[in-house]
């Protein structure tokens, strides 16, 4: 009987060791599905070699899907199409391989940065304030494209100007507060796809007259023979000017009347190819500040993956904000209304936080410093001692793929020439308030080469400032509601 019961015991030991071993196997396993994922080297390859298609096969491509009414699932909202510059032709391009395309794309970051970091400095000549007269309109939304290949801006969009509505590429940019369009007569004006927008030809066209509160809100507005005159620079030295009016801009289906337009006769810059911009920014002057009321500043995008064949979206519109988002609070900069900063508080590498104080990601009470996130940056840009101990996490554990030489602002690169694919430690960030943000591979490694040369899509800052650049964005629905930001649900 004793035998017996020592045999009983031995068994239940054994099954409870057994049970633990799983458990223990069991959360190895999820343990190591989050701390590290694969990333398909052949298929992001592949992608740099896709031949964007001309000018006219988007055109075509605009009018029979551009800006149409969305059903079933979105309930009657409206998209607009948004794609990458990649995806279209450059005019200017010196050769159409993917290095030449990464190398403008890095010339115009670093530009981008600079203008970011010009206008923070106090030194910025940017319109902002707020329109008047607009008329309440239902949530709608377009197709993103991106502006790459076009001389400036990252992403583009397809709208309508005036009456009848004359069909335009716009850049977007969350950074900017004002909306405007390249007009005749052009006394200085870059190359553009699509005709000049003529505003004579225009039934809904109307100047602003100096007396306009629309005038008394834009920062170096001038008066000239009565009507409001605009001027707006940017860091890299592009810059618009001329008329402000009140004109009709048309999203598929959905018409907006009396928006508050810069009608530029003198541009210059890195906008060749787009007629204008079309500002996203929290300032009241953007499109999405003079929608005000109607929309409650709610807009959501998706920006597609570089060299995907798809595009991306844009929606406005409290109906566009979707179900099962994970919301962080905006955190308002009384100097910089335009940005939208989030609350960073870590990086992790693997499933482990990186050593970085929360206080280097924190906006002070000056308005230096923060995070902000930016469609029209494409390297997320770190303060440099945090982005050293983020590089140097992500490489003690990246010791098993060959290293190759830094390309461009990139310092951490490596040669996946002959892969299929990689396993990679996971990315992600994590907020003051609110969830964890992983990233998908592609996201954070990226070819800058035809030849499998991928480098770590991170940059240091000199400055205290974190930009959120739209590479690590791209892939993943975020949407503003005006005081929150929102990741997900949905996948692009």
């Amino acid at each position: 009987m004793q035998k017996t019961s020592m045999s009983r015991a031995s068994l239940a030991l054994l099954a409870a060791a057994i049970q633990l071993l799983s458990a223990a196997a069991a959360t190895a396993a999820a343990s190591s599905y989050l701390d590290s994922q694969h990333l398909d080297v052949k298929e992001a390859l592949a992608a740099t070699s896709a031949v964007p298609p001309k000018i006219n096969e988007y055109h075509d491509f605009f009018n029979e899907h551009d800006l149409s009414e969305s059903e079933g699932e979105h309930g009657g909202r409206y998209k607009l199409r948004l794609l990458h510059r990649d995806r279209l032709p450059h005019a200017n391009s010196r050769g159409d391989s993917h290095s030449h395309r990464f190398r403008d794309r890095m010339n115009r970051d670093a530009k981008r940065v600079a203008g970011i970091l010009h206008r923070l400095s106090g030194d910025r000549a940017v319109g902002s304030g707020g329109g008047e007269g607009y008329e309440a309109v239902d949530d709608f939304g377009s197709d993103v494209v991106s502006g790459m290949d076009q001389g400036s801006g990252e992403y583009f969009v397809r709208i309508g100007v005036g009456s009848p509505a004359r069909s335009q590429y716009m850049v977007i940019d969350s950074g900017s507060d004002i909306v405007w369009v390249q007009c005749q007569p052009c006394n200085q004006c870059y190359r553009q796809s699509d005709p000049v927008f003529d505003p004579s030809e225009s039934a809904s066209f109307s100047g602003v007259p100096c007396s306009s509160t629309v005038c008394d809100r834009l920062e170096n507005a001038g008066c000239r023979s009565g009507r409001c005159h605009y001027e707006v620079s940017y860091g890299d030295g592009s810059y618009t000017k001329g008329t402000m009016a009140l004109e009709t801009l048309t999203f598929g289906r959905t018409v907006v009347n009396n928006v508050a337009i810069g009608c530029g006769h003198m541009n210059r810059g890195m906008f060749i190819g787009a007629a204008g911009l079309l500002g996203l920014g929290g300032g009241s002057m953007s499109f999405v500040g003079q929608l005000g009321g109607q929309t409650g500043g709610a807009f959501s995008y998706c920006l597609v993956s570089r060299g995907s064949d798809a595009s991306g979206s844009l929606e406005f519109g409290r109906e566009a904000m979707p179900v099962g988002a994970v919301w962080i609070p905006l955190i308002h900069n009384p100097r910089a209304a335009s940005f939208y900063y989030i609350g960073l508080s870590g990086l992790g590498v693997g499933g482990i936080r990186v050593p970085i104080s929360e206080d280097t990601f924190r906006l002070d009470d000056a308005g230096n410093g923060g995070v902000v996130m930016d469609t029209g940056t494409a390297v997320t840009r770190l303060p440099a001692p945090a982005y050293t101990a983020f590089r140097d996490a992500f490489v003690a554990q990246t010791t098993n793929l060959p290293r190759a030489q830094g390309v461009s602002i990139f310092d951490t690169c490596y040669n996946l020439n002959g892969f299929v694919t990689v396993r990679v430690p996971t990315i992600a960030f994590y907020f003051s308030i609110g969830p964890m943000l992983t990233l998908p591979a592609r996201n954070f490694l990226i070819p800058v080469d035809d030849a499998g040369t991928f480098c770590f899509a991170f940059a240091p800052s000199s400055t205290a400032l974190s930009i959120i650049g739209n590479i690590q964005q791209e892939g993943i629905q975020v949407s503003f509601d005006g005081a929150n930001v929102g990741f997900g649900p949905n996948i692009c």
